[in-house]
C-alpha cells in the first residue's frame, strides 16, 4: 500500500512559561508537495488568545478531509459514467458531540455536495444518489472513521 505524509510543527515562544497553559496553539502543517497551511486549536477547544480563528483546526481539516475524499472519488465516477461535470460544491459541516466515556468526538460529518454538468442542469436525482453512494463506499477517508458520515446532494 502507499504511506502519506504531513509534518506538523510547533515552537514555545521566549515570552511563553507553557506550564500555566498560556502559550499559542498556532503551528504549521507541511505537506510532501510543499503546500503549508497555519493551523491552530479551535478557539472552541481553546479559548482566545490562544487560539486563533483564521487559522485551520483540526476538526475542519477532518471535515475538509472527508469531503475531498468523497469529491475525488465522485468525479472520478461521473467521468468513468460518461457525465461531463462543470463544477462541484460541498459546504460540508461536522457536529461534534460526546462518547459514551464523555470524550468529544466529531459523531457526524454531513457532505452537501452540489454537481453541475457541462449543460449547466443538475444531474438526476436518482443517478446522482447511485454515484454519490458509491464515492463514499470507495472513499479511503470515510472507511477509516468511525464517525457517522452522511452525505446529502443539493439541487
Amino acid at each position: 500500500m502507499s504511506e502519506h505524509h504531513a509534518q506538523v510543527e510547533w515552537r514555545r515562544q521566549p515570552t511563553e512559561a507553557f506550564t500555566d497553559q498560556r502559550y499559542s496553539r498556532l503551528h504549521t502543517l507541511r505537506f510532501d508537495g510543499g503546500t503549508e497551511l497555519i493551523a491552530s486549536a479551535s478557539p472552541s477547544a481553546v479559548a482566545l488568545p490562544y487560539s486563533n480563528a483564521s487559522a485551520v483546526d483540526p476538526e475542519e481539516l477532518f471535515v475538509a478531509s472527508l469531503s475531498s475524499c468523497h469529491m475525488l472519488w465522485f468525479l472520478s465516477l461521473a467521468a468513468a459514467a460518461g457525465w461531463r461535470v462543470e463544477s462541484y460544491l460541498d459546504d460540508a459541516v461536522g457536529t461534534m458531540g460526546r462518547d459514551e466515556r464523555g470524550h468529544p468526538f466529531l459523531t457526524t460529518v454531513t457532505l452537501r455536495p452540489r454537481v453541475r454538468l457541462a449543460d449547466g442542469s443538475a444531474p438526476e436525482a436518482a443517478r446522482l444518489a447511485v454515484l454519490h453512494h458509491r464515492a463514499h463506499e470507495a472513499c479511503f477517508i470515510a472507511n477509516s472513521v468511525k464517525s457517522e458520515v452522511r452525505v446529502e446532494p443539493r439541487p
